[in-house]
């Protein structure tokens, strides 16, 4: 009998907690003014649109204007820093992406630590890479890599900055493929891919939805995609596997966080709105046509593990091929 009491007590202690915190959510009135979303990367990007579609549903949900604030820089830690610092009060929210996790590994003195300065809210989307060319190089990797050997030091491919993932996973490709090619840093994709275009840079991991009106319109040619399995969108498009280069995966993902300190029922609350932002009628189709692959149910303990695993990963990946930045 008084074990029963005991677990009677104890779930009405758990009710008085959860009716105390959506309580003091409802009096406190959140949101009461405007969400302010960081973007560390510049307007235009993957990055960029993904996180508007989904501030976008957030604002006729929450009733309150979600803003979109783009703080590109340094790889995106200048960003990331700022969020890291705003008040944990669920009005500064940063989106959380792949250069995080692998800039830990190459920085020293980064403006903010991923594991302990932010409380993750949920995955919003994410998109493999393809690799692309300027048309010029040639329609396949065999022709690129020959196209390498036989110019060593004349073809330069792009990044989004040092230490991001494109400029990783190139370098564990021209390792692979015993290529020299040379690293053309950009503070952000769009400007990266006109050059491209123009034939200034000629080579390029991005991810899809970038990359799709260049490769669809024919001024860049995608070659391969650094995922598992060829993508639907574009079926006669190999992967690095199928091209001969087996392990050469990777995607962009983006998701947001908030500072670490944010009350436990507000980071709730945003990461149920992140969900209901994706599965807004049209959403989910309309991100997936563009080449993302939009997040299923992400609850902020999921999201936190994906980020805690990505940040494993890429360290490993750092160490086993030696990468250090330029």
């Amino acid at each position: 009998m008084k074990s029963v009491l005991n677990r009677f007590g104890r779930t009405l202690g758990a009710i008085a907690l959860a009716a105390c915190a959506t309580s003091a959510l409802a009096q406190g009135g959140y949101p009461n003014r405007p969400i302010r979303i960081i973007v560390p990367w510049p307007a235009g990007g993957g990055v960029d649109a993904v996180t508007r579609t989904v501030a976008e549903k957030m604002t006729a949900s929450l009733g309150q204007q979600v803003v979109v604030d783009n703080r590109p820089g340094a790889t995106g830690n200048i960003g990331a820093g700022m969020g890291a610092k705003a008040a944990p009060d669920g009005y500064t929210l940063l989106v959380a992406s792949a250069p995080m996790a692998i800039n830990a590994s190459l920085h020293k003195n980064l403006p903010f630590d991923m594991g302990k300065d932010f409380a993750p809210l949920g995955l919003m989307a994410s998109s493999p890479y393809m690799l692309v060319v300027n048309p010029s190089v040639g329609g396949s990797v065999k022709e690129l890599v020959a196209r390498a050997k036989a110019e060593p030091g004349k073809l330069s491919y792009a990044s989004v900055g040092p230490g991001t993932q494109q400029n990783v996973i190139t370098e564990v490709f021209k390792e692979a493929a015993h290529i020299n090619i040379v690293h053309a840093p950009y503070k952000g994709g769009p400007q990266a891919l006109t050059d491209m275009v123009g034939g200034h840079i000629q080579v390029m991991f991005h991810g899809v939805p970038a990359v799709m009106p260049f490769v669809k319109g024919g001024q860049l040619k995608g070659i391969a995609v650094a995922s598992k399995q060829r993508l639907p969108l574009f079926p006669d498009v190999p992967t690095m596997a199928e091209a001969g280069f087996p392990g050469i995966e990777a995607s962009e993902w983006y998701g947001l966080v908030a500072p670490a300190g944010t009350p436990k029922e507000i980071v709730a609350m945003l990461g149920k709105e992140i969900d209901k932002a994706l599965n807004a009628p049209g959403v989910r189709q309309q991100l997936a046509s563009k080449g993302y692959e939009p997040a299923g149910q992400s609850s902020p303990d999921q999201f936190a593990s994906f980020m805690a695993a990505e940040q494993k990963r890429w360290a490993l990946a750092i160490k086993q091929t030696g990468f250090r930045l330029e």
